[in-house]
């Protein structure tokens, strides 16, 4: 297993206040994510890395390498205790609020039904604890039509994110809960939102991963991504350091407008 990631010493100027939303779909190539209606209509709108990679498979890794800059060596989607840290533990440390919003979730972060797997949750395993942050999807709406937190979350569940159910399934989930993001004055005070795919089905492990702000620089980046860029992205937009592999990655910026530094910076 590998050693904690620690965050780099890179310093990253911080952004002014904005929100992060990622949604974490599975298992489709881009070619095949792409032919979702909805997913379609977004790509042309808004800014695509269409030369994104998963770093690993199964699931788990990938959802690891998202959250925290390394895969710890794990290859399967079993649970492993890791050490507490994460980007989780990370913005709770820096003080910016955060929650993941798991579908189907019920019975607590490590009871499995209902649409919700373990496995789609990466931040209940770091410290072997599940962080009050995490909490059920039922709760996405009353936040958003209130503050939702600067850093959002979401697993859709086993069906909703194509794992167990068609491309037109999860493409008309998207289009059900997209517009409740995109509608909220926390998107278009320069927010923005990553949708991206846990892994490939081509043994290029090509992932789609849209880049949804309201006003791109960019509309297609040919440049290299992975999840690792992912992390990186997310953190440089929230002004933390960047964890694992994170530190040596390209961040996405190029797909986002420019934002202005925060008083001070």
């Amino acid at each position: 297993m590998q050693n904690q990631p620690s965050p780099s010493a890179q310093t990253t100027p911080a952004p002014a206040p904005s929100h992060v939303f990622v949604i974490v779909m599975e298992n489709r190539s881009a070619s095949q994510a792409i032919q979702g209606g909805y997913t379609s209509q977004l790509a042309a709108q808004y800014g695509v890395a269409t030369n994104y990679h998963g770093v690993s498979h199964p699931s788990l890794p990938n959802y690891l390498a998202i959250t925290s800059g390394s895969t710890w060596g794990i290859a399967d989607d079993g649970f492993h205790s890791l050490p507490a840290g994460g980007l989780g533990a990370q913005l709770t440390a820096a003080g910016i609020e955060w929650r993941a919003y798991m579908e189907g979730m019920s019975g607590g972060c490590y009871r499995n039904g209902n649409g919700y797997a373990l496995k789609h949750n990466p931040f209940a395993y770091y410290g072997g604890t599940c962080p009050v942050q995490v909490v059920p999807f039922s709760q996405f709406a009353t936040d958003m039509a209130g503050t939702p937190p600067r850093f959002v979350w979401i697993t859709p569940d086993m069906c909703h994110d194509g794992h167990d159910c068609s491309t037109a399934v999860a493409d008309a989930w998207l289009a059900q809960t997209v517009p409740t993001i995109l509608s909220s004055p926390a998107w278009k005070q320069n927010g923005v939102l990553f949708i991206t795919w846990d892994e490939g089905e081509d043994s290029a492990n090509s992932v789609l991963t849209l880049v949804i702000h309201p006003h791109p620089l960019l509309h297609r980046s040919s440049q290299a991504y992975d999840h690792y860029s992912l992390l990186a992205t997310i953190e440089d937009r929230l002004g933390v350091s960047r964890l694992g592999e994170a530190a040596h990655a390209n961040a996405m910026s190029g797909l986002m407008a420019s934002f202005p530094l925060a008083s001070g910076a």
